[in-house]
């Protein structure tokens, strides 16, 4: 297994601790994080702690695919398994964090929703033998995706001394684009979904 595999495959053992650290009802076991004030905003360590581990599976998306493009050791595995470690990060914390009802559950429906379909798009797409290249609108979304949910984790802050909801305007953002984007990938290959006129 080459290195990119290798980092892929931490991402999502550390994809795994993010979610089971949030899930867990520590207080049914007794424990209970520590909290801080800071300001007038009640910080909790658990979500500290969740996001400095979110945003290391994060930075570990943009390593394995740069190395494994410079040093051309892109796989199937590399590539299947890339795609289910950013799901089970992205998807997994924005469910959690809409039960908590730290964002709208809008968020996930349509994020989830919206995956759905383009891997749907991109299996008819690779049955066809064409593969669709990820647009720059859809590497904007991940963007605001990663540091709306950094920013979710961490209370906002600093902009939260500022009353100003960039947490949330990321989020917003990304999920317009996610649309966007998706609309975008489905007219790029509508043509092999349609039936071709005899």
């Amino acid at each position: 297994m080459n290195l990119p595999n290798k980092i892929t495959i931490t991402r999502i053992i550390v994809s795994m601790i993010v979610i089971l650290l949030l899930l867990i009802p520590w207080y049914a076991l007794g424990i209970e994080w520590p909290t801080y004030l800071l300001g007038n905003v009640v910080v909790n360590l658990k979500y500290i702690v969740a996001g400095v581990l979110f945003i290391i599976a994060a930075f570990t998306d943009f390593l394995d695919g740069y190395l494994a493009r410079k040093n051309n050791e892109v796989t199937d595995f590399g590539k299947t398994f890339d795609a289910i470690a950013d799901k089970v990060l992205v998807n997994g914390v924005l469910i959690i964090l809409a039960y908590e009802r730290a964002i709208s559950i809008v968020i996930p429906v349509v994020i989830i929703t919206r995956d759905i379909f383009v891997d749907s798009l991109k299996m008819v797409s690779g049955n066809n033998g064409k593969v669709v290249s990820a647009s720059i609108l859809g590497k904007i979304k991940t963007v605001f995706m990663l540091v709306g949910i950094a920013l979710t984790l961490f209370y906002n802050l600093p902009f939260e001394f500022l009353s100003i909801p960039v947490a949330d305007l990321l989020l917003l953002l990304a999920t317009i684009f996610s649309i966007i984007s998706g609309a975008e990938y489905y007219f790029k290959i509508k043509g092999m979904l349609l039936p071709k006129k005899k």
